[in-house]
């Protein structure tokens, strides 16, 4: 099967928007839609409470006529238009779809970041974590947030094989990262953001780029977007994966970037894989 993830950092400028930025994002859906996958993770949607328009709806019914839609949003009291997720999967499946709470800091369980689909043999599931922020400000709310999810999926992964994709906001080791040393107290690359991303593979998961990929360097899933040089140097992150459950580490197949051209911020990431 075939999975693609990606932050889009606003499914509303990506789906109606007249900016050349949201006519790269397009270009990128477009080619996601080639691609052909079984399922479609999506993080950073910031829609409305409300999810997707009539209009966004049919825009994604046109790039994506053999897919059903399933989403969460950011709901009081977390701010509006703020997170949220979305699945696209193929009309040919029929998972189970749950929208968990994880005993998170409060507002985190309410911003949408979390959507879990059950298959028959496996749960495919997509986070968005939360960023440490400015300053680091929320560093020790995110620290308590990847204890649960780790406890989340280790619960997923006693029940039957997980496949985990997202936005999880950590470059884990100096390999993952362009300028380790001008960051180790930057948010994404602490030393506790670390540690715990250490301790989610160590409850069970596989990096699947990693698994594959053990020592390249250069490779990123995401480029400041403010800074316009950022991917013509390739001065970028890897913060995005697939993990998969130990149990399915041998039956990885590829695990890839999906080149997103110019377009600064997130690119999607693909898996392959033989379930």
């Amino acid at each position: 099967m075939k999975f693609i993830s990606w932050n889009i950092d606003s499914i509303n400028a990506a789906l109606t928007g007249t900016s050349v930025r949201a006519g790269e994002t397009r270009e990128v859906l477009k080619k996601i839609a080639a691609k052909d996958p079984d399922v479609i993770a999506i993080q950073e949607t910031k829609l409305s409470k409300n999810g997707p328009t009539k209009k966004h709806l049919a825009v994604l019914q046109e790039l994506f006529p053999d897919y059903e839609v399933a989403w969460r949003s950011s709901v009081e009291p977390a701010r509006k238009g703020y997170a949220g997720t979305m699945y696209l999967y193929q009309k040919q499946y029929e998972p189970i779809v749950t929208y968990p709470q994880i005993g998170a800091p409060e507002p985190m369980d309410d911003e949408g970041r979390i959507i879990t689909l059950e298959f028959p043999t496996f749960f495919v599931t997509e986070v968005y974590t939360p960023n440490s922020g400015n300053g680091l400000k929320r560093l020790d709310e995110r620290q308590v947030w990847d204890d649960c999810y780790r406890k989340y999926l280790q619960g997923l992964d006693q029940q039957k094989p997980v496949i985990a994709s997202g936005d999880f906001n950590v470059a884990h080791e100096e390999i993952d990262l362009a300028h380790p040393a001008n960051n180790h107290h930057s948010a994404g690359f602490t030393n506790e953001e670390r540690e715990h991303f250490t301790k989610l593979l160590a409850a069970g998961f596989t990096d699947s780029f990693r698994h594959l990929h053990p020592d390249e360097k250069g490779a990123y899933s995401w480029w400041a977007q403010r800074v316009i040089t950022s991917k013509q140097n390739n001065s970028g992150w890897r913060i995005d994966y697939w993990l998969v459950s130990n149990r399915l580490a041998d039956k990885i197949k590829s695990s890839e970037m999906i080149d997103s051209g110019e377009r600064r911020d997130h690119t999607p990431i693909e898996l392959d894989i033989d379930l």
